[in-house]
């Protein structure tokens, strides 16, 4: 029993190696699939991460199903993701290759044309995200994009953004600004006595 758990079954470097090569492959198929797969699990995606996950496994642990072969490779996936990480933070170049740029579906209310398509996003994912945003329908957008994350932002035009507490504080303040002018008005026109 010990034996199972704590004998590494091949040999270590491999298992690094292993993991290295499983991560990377799984980090191009999905830069390859576009951003479009990261935007939002729908059920069709989580059927594919799950039997990812099964698919790749006998490739990272291969004949090894110790408890320490388990961890080993467990270990190098966080260390190699936190690396990975890391340098994408420090290297905006490394970041744009690996992950990719922003595409922008929505500009000046008005459909990008094409980008829906390229990037297999449904008119239904767009407005959903618009409304969750604020805003009513693509009209009432000045741009949206997909971020290379998946992440859609959506930014509206000015005349359909919510005020903020600085729009209000503005507007009190012009307000008292006007009083005070109408009130030393109103006390210029008064007769002398």
């Amino acid at each position: 029993m010990w034996n199972d758990l704590m004998v590494v079954q091949i040999p270590i470097v491999e298992k690094i190696l292993r993991t290295i090569a499983v991560y990377v492959l799984i980090l191009v198929l999905f830069r390859l699939a576009g951003k479009r797969g990261l935007a939002g699990l729908n059920t069709f995606d989580m059927v594919v991460v799950f039997l990812l996950s099964n698919v790749v496994q006998n490739a990272i642990i291969g004949n090894d199903n110790s408890l320490l072969g388990g961890t080993i490779g467990a270990a190098t996936l966080i260390a190699v993701n936190a690396g990975i990480t890391r340098w994408l933070a420090r290297d905006p170049r490394a970041a744009r290759i690996l992950e990719g740029s922003p595409t922008t579906v929505v500009r000046d209310g008005e459909l990008v044309p094409g980008a829906l398509r390229d990037l297999a996003l449904r008119p239904s994912e767009l407005e959903h995200a618009i409304r969750v945003q604020n805003g009513d329908n693509v009209s009432d957008v000045a741009r949206a994009r997909l971020e290379p994350d998946g992440q859609l932002l959506v930014t509206l035009r000015a005349a359909e953004q919510s005020a903020t507490k600085g729009d209000v504080e503005e507007l009190r303040e012009r307000l008292a600004s006007i009083e005070r002018l109408l009130t030393d008005l109103a006390a210029d026109r008064r007769p002398p006595r």
